[in-house]
């Protein structure tokens, strides 16, 4: 019977996952909620040791992932902003919500404090969901940004609430010394596994499909066990590896990206389901008036005055500070670490769970449903560009395929140039056999008999159900050296993005000159609601 429960669960799932993309509210809500009624209807759930555990490994897969699927080139120009918010940033909300919590509502100062650091983190999978499901593409690098706050945030958080945890059960290790030790050891470890593991991925002899999932996964677990062991902190070294291995090119990576795609949605609604189930419904309403005046705090006090203080030396514009106040929205990690205090055999005065459970839900509903309105009225969506760009998952799932085809005797091409093909879209002439040699295929080559033709380009993936067109302008096509202004396009095209070898991805205007080798995607604008 029980599996029969969990096949309902995951079919449930699958519902809010697609109510989530439809409506922008944050999927993390949709299954929490789906474990309180579960809850609600009589199962019993109140193991904390192993919801502690599965939450730990959780937030291992959504570390990892999270830095792996960071676009590095779309966030360096906005990465001090990030470095700053996902670090200070924390400190800043997390302590002042702890005073407010202490001098306002009475809590204990270091209970207080403790709140305010499990609570102080952004939730990478709710901004990231929103910012893919309803396409917002926000101004100034905004999207960038908030990916790399929100994805390297956690780490800061739990440095935080191990710290205060520490005082108030009484630990002889000093709080400065256990800082230094999770800063340096996270960091450092990152970056030598990255580089191990970065050097063992592409010399060892996997070939088998899915093994490369395999060795990423076993790659995710001796780094974060390794760090640690050294009383490092394991998400900061995880996030790092993700960020190193996602910005790498290496056979498998697809494979790779196509697992943890399935593997994290899974995870994921195992954690928001059993965080649901873990609550008790009379103690999650008798908890509400604290957890709302708290949320209230945090959206309105706390967040905006990190943010707007913190981004001051780098002179944002207020839309841009708006938007990004709004976006900190507090998720998993605040609930996993809430589980971890509980079970830290600590006495408190105050029924800490449910009050980051409440300030989760409170948080996800209004913050997660405003995000979409609140860009459009502050006028800091772009919608002639993809917000697509910002995330490793989507270049990450094109494939480069290839096709041969062998040039007869009576066919027409024989005799003219490869640059007189006239190729359109995604396929370009990538190499000709003639004779057993292989011949680069340049604009001068002429075409002769028997020649074996190889065209690449790349198989359409279209992840957001927007229609993707992606394809690289060849030598002598029509679009080369033209502006895209200048292009004759159907109303229901777009195009926007250009990659250009060797430089930044370039936004696309109407006076931006297409060149041979740019690689176009293109958006297909009709209506898919």
């Amino acid at each position: 019977m029980q599996y029969f429960i969990i096949g309902v669960i995951f079919i449930l799932a699958l519902f809010a996952i697609h109510f989530s993309n439809k409506r922008g509210i944050p999927a993390l809500l949709l299954f929490i909620v789906l474990g309180m009624v579960f809850s609600g209807i009589g199962i019993e759930f109140e193991n904390y040791e192993f919801s502690y555990h599965f939450s730990t490994f959780a937030l291992m897969v959504i570390m990892f992932y999270g830095g792996f699927g960071t676009n590095w080139k779309m966030a360096k120009p906005v990465a001090k902003e990030a470095i700053v918010l996902s670090s200070l940033g924390v400190v800043v909300t997390a302590l002042v919500t702890g005073l407010f919590l202490h001098f306002v509502l009475g809590f204990k100062l270091l209970e207080g404090m403790l709140i305010g650091s499990i609570v102080g983190s952004t939730d990478f999978a709710s901004v990231s969901n929103i910012l893919r499901s309803k396409n917002l593409n926000l101004k100034y690098n905004t999207a960038p940004l908030l990916e790399l706050e929100s994805g390297s945030n956690d780490p800061t958080a739990y440095t935080m609430t191990m710290v205060f945890l520490s005082l108030i059960i009484g630990s002889e290790m000093s709080a400065p010394i256990m800082i230094l030790t999770q800063v340096v050891f996270g960091i450092g470890m990152g970056f030598i596994f990255a580089y191990v593991i970065g050097k063992l991925i592409k010399k060892l002899p996997i070939e088998a499909d899915g093994l490369y999932a395999v060795f990423m996964v076993s790659a995710m677990l001796i780094t974060y066990s390794a760090t640690d062991f050294f009383k490092g902190n394991g998400y900061l070294a995880l996030y790092i590896l993700g960020i190193c291995l996602g910005n790498m090119e290496f056979r498998g990576k697809r494979d790779i990206v196509f697992f943890f795609d399935g593997f994290t949605q899974i995870i994921q609604i195992g954690l928001f389901f059993i965080l649901g189930l873990l609550s008790n419904f009379s103690r999650f309403i008798y908890s509400l008036p604290i957890a709302l005046a708290t949320f209230a705090f945090m959206a309105m006090v706390a967040r905006p005055v990190a943010v707007y203080g913190l981004m001051l030396p780098f002179k944002l514009k207020r839309n841009q500070l708006n938007i990004i106040s709004l976006a900190g929205i507090r998720g998993a990690a605040a609930i996993a670490f809430a589980i971890m205090a509980v079970s830290g055999n600590a006495d408190f005065s105050g029924d800490i769970y449910h009050i980051v459970f409440g300030i989760c839900v409170f948080s996800s509903l209004v913050q997660g449903s405003l995000m979409p309105p609140a860009a459009k009225k502050w006028d800091i969506l772009d919608p002639r560009d993809t917000v697509l760009k910002t995330f490793n998952y989507y270049q990450n799932k094109a494939e480069i395929g290839f096709l041969e085809t062998r040039i007869h005797p009576n066919s027409d091409i024989v005799g003219k140039q490869v640059k007189d093909l006239n190729l359109i879209f995604d396929f370009i002439v990538a190499k000709i056999e003639r004779n057993g040699k292989t011949i680069v295929p340049r604009g001068h080559v002429t075409i002769e008999e028997n020649d074996l033709i190889v065209l690449g380009g790349e198989v359409h993936f279209d992840e957001s159900g927007q229609d993707l067109i992606e394809f690289t302008i060849p030598r002598g096509h029509q679009w080369a050296n033209k502006h895209i202004k200048e292009l004759d396009l159907h109303h229901d095209r777009l195009v926007v993005m250009i990659q250009r070898e060797g430089s930044e991805v370039i936004v696309p205007t109407g006076d931006i000159k297409l060149l041979e080798d740019d690689k176009i995607i293109m958006l297909n604008l009709q209506d898919k609601a």
